[in-house]
This record gives structure tokens, sequence and C-alpha cells, in this order.
């Protein structure tokens, strides 16, 4: 029996299960509470078991399908004291028979600031935030599991994540658009479709190792702002410099724009065998806003 566990149940889970799902015969995903898992247990013709998982309890139902799963999709955040999916069932991972490829969604970020240089998957890490010392820590768990139990590990290094919801012309469509100017500073994005891909590439290929899923071409942050605008007919927001709001910035926000690199993706196409749907922000942002 064909079983895939989603570990976190978010964004891009969702629509990597939206699209590649019917290749499992079963789909187990797990959310932060009841309400949610109701929700989405109440869609009949989704091929969805959500269970309820609050990065604590270790449930019964989902050791069972532990158990039962050929293929596993991480994606839950580590938190202060690691990873919380490992600290919940590293024993029942380590015992299960049938599981064959894991595929764990970290972030580019690990990287750390490059000054706006190029980037592959041989490049030393470098973590500054907290939060990416704390992502680099759970890729080398999960690939110590892999290589302990004999399990292919996939590490995805994801850019900056956008696409049905989560995007620049919704942005400007709420007001909420900022085209913030800062001299040198420069970002990979990635449509969430072809994150889809390449989770289906890394399950169909049992891979194992890093790699980087990033879009061709880096571009300055304002740059799909910019192209949003246009595409709606409408005028682009002010240019605001970086340095007159960053101090209004969260901690969070600041961090991004603390480190600038420019990520490779030659090994996603080359050992994964993906061709990017959306090559740029340009490709991604079209086809959004011709089916929004």
């Amino acid at each position: 029996m064909s079983v895939l566990v989603c570990f976190g149940f978010g964004y891009c889970a969702e629509h990597f299960v939206s699209e590649f799902g019917n290749k499992f015969e079963r789909v187990v995903g797990t959310v932060r509470g009841a309400e949610r898992a109701a929700v989405l247990n109440a869609y009949e013709a989704a091929p969805l078991e959500a269970v309820v998982f609050d990065g604590g309890r270790a449930t019964p139902q989902l050791r069972n399908a532990i158990a039962q799963a050929r293929y596993a999709l991480v994606s839950v955040p580590p938190g202060d004291e690691g990873d919380p999916v490992l600290a919940a069932f590293a024993d029942d991972l380590a015992a299960a028979e049938n599981l064959h490829s894991i595929v764990y969604l970290s972030t580019v970020g690990v990287y750390g600031d490059h000054g706006g240089g190029w980037v592959d998957e041989r490049t030393p890490v470098a973590p500054a935030s907290g939060r990416s010392r704390r992502r680099f820590a759970a890729e080398e768990a999960w690939q110590e599991l892999g290589a302990r139990r004999g399990i292919a590990v996939a590490v995805l290094r994801l850019a900056g994540i956008y696409g049905p919801g989560q995007n620049a012309l919704l942005q400007i469509a709420r007001g909420k658009a900022r085209r913030l100017i800062k001299e040198g500073q420069i970002f990979n994005r990635i449509h969430v479709g072809d994150i889809a891909q390449a989770i289906d590439a890394a399950f169909a290929r049992c891979a194992s190792g890093i790699f980087n899923v990033a879009d061709d071409e880096p571009a300055a942050p304002a740059d799909p702002i910019v192209f949003a605008a246009q595409l709606m007919g409408r005028a682009p927001p002010p240019e605001e410099k970086f340095d007159d709001v960053a101090a209004s910035m969260s901690p969070m926000a600041l961090s991004f724009w603390q480190e600038c690199r420019r990520v490779k993706n030659d090994k996603l196409k080359r050992a994964l065998g993906v061709a990017l749907r959306y090559p740029t922000y340009r490709e991604g942002l079209r086809a959004l806003f011709d089916k929004p």
C-alpha cells in the first residue's frame, strides 16, 4: 500500500497533495488543531486524512500511519528544542519497515549572507539567524536518521515562496504592497507549483542529498511588485528606502533583508529532472493574473 504521511499539512504540502495526491493510495497529513482537521476531513473527495499533531503528543493514529508509510514529507519547522517530529516519532520512523523516501523542506537561509554572490549545494552553510541555524540542525538530524536506517532523505532548500493566495498581485489588490529599495539587495523566489514538482521528483527518484529549489533569475525585491502593478494596470506603490523603514520592521522581516545571495538550481534540473514551469517571477505572476 502506497502511503504518504505529511508532517505539517501547510501551504506547500497542500499544493503537492492537490496535484500529486492521486499517486498514493492513502495520504495522512498533520495539523495543529482539531478544528482544522475537521474542516479538511469534511471534504470527502479530498485525498487526505487530517490528524492532529500539536508538536508534542504522539498519537496512536499517527503512529499507525507511520508504520504503513512508504513516503514522508516533512515541513514542520524546528523549535528551540529541535525538530518536534523527530522528538515525537524518531523511534517509529526508524522502525517503519515500509518507509523508503523522506523529503524535508528547508530554506536557502541556511547559506547565510554571501554579499550577492552565487551559492550552490556545495557552498558551506553559514546560517546567521536562530531560525536558519535550527533548520540546518534539523536537516542534519533527518539525514542522520536516513543514513542509520537506509532511507533516502532529500533536503529541499526553498527560496522565497509565492503562489495562489500568496503573491504580489494580492498585496497590491489589498493595499499591502511596499516597494522597498535597498541597493544591491537581491532574492530568489519559487512558485509553489514548482515546489510540488520538486517534491514529486524527489519521491519518484527516491532521491538523497541537498537540492536548491529556486527560480532562474534572482531579482530585486521591488521588481515583482512593479511587474504585478503593470499586469493590473495600476501605478506601483511609491519607492521607500529600506534604511528609512527598517526600524519599523519585525525581527523576522528584518532578518530576510540582512542577507543577500543568488541561488543556483542546476542540480534540481540535472539530478531530479525538474523543468520549472515558472522560471522567473514574470511567468509565475502572469499565470496567477490570468487564472487567480
